[in-house]
């Protein structure tokens, strides 16, 4: 098996998988997805009273939603995730009262009138932990309105809940195999034109198939082709891998964790199979 990256940002990864199956695609599929961890917000506590500015005006302590979906749009915001700082909350030597191990506490203070973004959470610590993303709206507040709030962030993997999930549009597509019959190909050029992805190219008399990891597999060029000299066909031991990531964790390090997984349960189940033989 062999990878060959296409594209490797700090939130896209697209790739290549040779010599494989689409059950091995699946399989990485669903564990980037559901068993790599993440951090997200999973608590929030929200000050019930009157605030007060520094002038002493009063704020009421309420804001045009409610408690909850305030809560739902925090837990929704990208945290920064260290993998090997950070452990689960239940396996943690705190025994799950939460610590600097285990979890990030945020507050937030805003008074009204304006528009509560997620950058106005602001880590209790280390100020490297502060969230990924600062422009995600929250809320509106109105002129005589506030919110402090406090938050705790912890590990979770996407099985649990969707704010726990790693990797987000997560697909795969076989590799699409063009043959052109260049003996009884008339050049008329239909397919070049017709072909979305522009995988195809009329160069030096020829049709080439000049971008094959673009093809989509639409057949639009066979459509189109009045004297039928192409083929597409599909290659499923060469797959086209593609997902993105909120930002909490690199793309490259959704990949790495999750080989490793796969990895470690594939080492797993041979050692339970060698034991059985035995």
């Amino acid at each position: 098996m062999k990878i060959d990256i296409i594209e490797m940002t700090p939130t896209k990864a697209e790739f290549v998988i040779n010599d494989t199956n689409p059950a091995f695609a699946n399989a990485l599929r669903r564990t980037i997805v559901a068993d790599v961890p993440k951090m997200a917000i999973d608590n929030v506590e929200f000050h019930l009273g009157p605030i007060m500015d520094e002038k002493g005006t009063a704020f009421e302590s309420v804001s045009p939603m409610f408690d909850e979906i305030v809560a739902h749009r925090l837990s929704m915001v990208p945290v920064p995730t260290d993998l090997e700082l950070f452990k689960f909350r239940s396996q943690c030597s705190c025994n799950g009262e939460g610590c600097p191990s285990c979890t990030i506490m945020y507050s937030l203070n805003k008074k009204g009138p304006c528009t509560v973004y997620s950058g106005d959470l602001e880590p209790v610590g280390d100020s490297k932990l502060r969230v990924k993303d600062d422009l995600i709206p929250i809320v509106k507040l109105a002129d005589d309105q506030a919110l402090l709030v406090y938050a705790t962030a912890e590990l979770g993997t996407g099985k649990q809940h969707a704010k726990w999930q790693a990797a987000m549009g997560a697909g795969y597509r076989y590799f699409g195999r063009i043959e052109i019959n260049h003996a009884k190909c008339d050049l008329g050029g239909s397919c070049v034109k017709v072909c979305p992805k522009g995988v195809l190219a009329k160069e030096d008399r020829k049709i080439v198939v000049k971008h094959p990891e673009k093809c989509n597999l639409c057949n639009s060029c066979v459509d189109v082709c009045d004297a039928g000299v192409i083929k597409v066909l599909s290659d499923p031991s060469k797959i086209l891998f593609r997902f993105e990531t909120d930002g909490s964790l690199q793309a490259k390090e959704v990949l790495l964790r999750g080989l490793r997984t796969l990895e470690e349960r594939f080492e797993n189940l041979r050692e339970q199979v060698s034991s059985l033989e035995e």
